[in-house]
């Protein structure tokens, strides 16, 4: 498994931080980070305190079954899509019982997927006031999409817990 840049290690911290010190709790469905968002927030000690815990929903049909996104946006869109991103947030909070919950979608290569180019990512959270959608595209190989994607799912997140505030 590859590791975490500094930067990711430094946002899982303080996303760790912030959310207990407002007394809420987290959650996240990733597919093409499978895993790894809920991870790096893991590897912060304390982190028991605020992650409610994540879905890999890394088939339609889990992302179906389990987080509720409509398969009829699914057979349309595809999976690699903004509103697929946001339905899936909206489960993962669901699911877990989180007063918040983030989701990453996307192409980490080596080829397209559903008609979208490699570095295609969408990052989605909900939370008690909305959901809200990030569009990106990153540049690199698969680790290096998935690491990106990673930290842009914890920047969004602690940029939400913060306008919440």
């Amino acid at each position: 498994m590859g590791s975490i840049a500094g930067g990711e290690a430094t946002t899982a911290r303080e996303v760790v931080e912030a959310f207990i010190a407002r007394g809420v709790t987290a959650a996240t469905a990733e597919s093409l980070t499978a895993g790894l968002v809920a991870a790096t927030i893991a590897d912060v000690a304390g982190a028991s305190a605020m992650l409610r815990g994540g879905v890999v929903s890394y088939s339609s049909e889990v992302k179906a079954d389990v987080l509720g996104v409509s398969r009829e946006l699914l057979d349309a869109a595809g999976s690699v899509d903004a509103e697929v991103a946001r339905q899936m947030a909206d489960g993962a909070r669901r699911v877990c019982g989180a007063d918040y919950g983030v989701a990453t979608t996307g192409v980490a290569g080596p080829e397209p997927h559903d008609g979208k180019p490699v570095g295609t990512v969408f990052v989605a959270v909900a939370g008690p006031t909305g959901t809200t959608v990030g569009s990106y595209r990153f540049d690199g190989d698969r680790p290096a999409i998935r690491t990106a994607a990673t930290r842009a799912a914890l920047v969004r997140l602690l940029e939400a817990l913060r306008a919440d505030a």
